[in-house]
């Protein structure tokens, strides 16, 4: 898929995310989850296809010690859209961890990302306290 389809996939899976996460605000919870479950389904062939083989890579040459397999850009253009993306699946009502497992990373990974993320955003982990209070999440 061109970069540019494949962007205007994206596009539309986040429309659909969009208006699902609307219809949830509104208290049609059932359409949310539905829309959730169609589009993760939909998904599977496309770019969700596509991640999983970008993980293995990552994956396959950080285990060989190749640190360079994403440039900067790419790397923060790849973790706005997941975060982008996960907290759009939230919103729609979807309910998963971002990480399957503690072996899939380390709790300092885990830190460490989570620090990043903090700081690129101007917060601190007492606003995420806050945050995280007041959500219930």
């Amino acid at each position: 898929m061109s970069p540019r389809k494949a962007a205007a996939a994206t596009d539309h899976r986040n429309q659909k995310l969009a208006g699902a996460a609307k219809a949830a605000a509104a208290g049609k919870k059932t359409t949310a989850k539905a829309a959730v479950k169609t589009t993760s389904s939909a998904g599977a062939n496309g770019a969700s296809a596509e991640a999983k083989h970008l993980a293995a890579t990552i994956e396959r040459d950080l285990r060989e010690g190749r640190l360079d397999t994403l440039s900067k850009e790419a790397f923060q253009a790849l973790m706005a859209a997941l975060c982008k993306s996960y907290g759009t699946q939230l919103e729609a009502g979807a309910d998963f961890l971002p990480v399957a497992d503690r072996a899939s990373v380390s709790p300092t990974e885990i830190m460490s990302t989570t620090s990043g993320l903090l700081k690129a955003a101007n917060l601190a982990v007492f606003e995420l306290g806050m945050w995280q209070s007041w959500t219930g999440r």
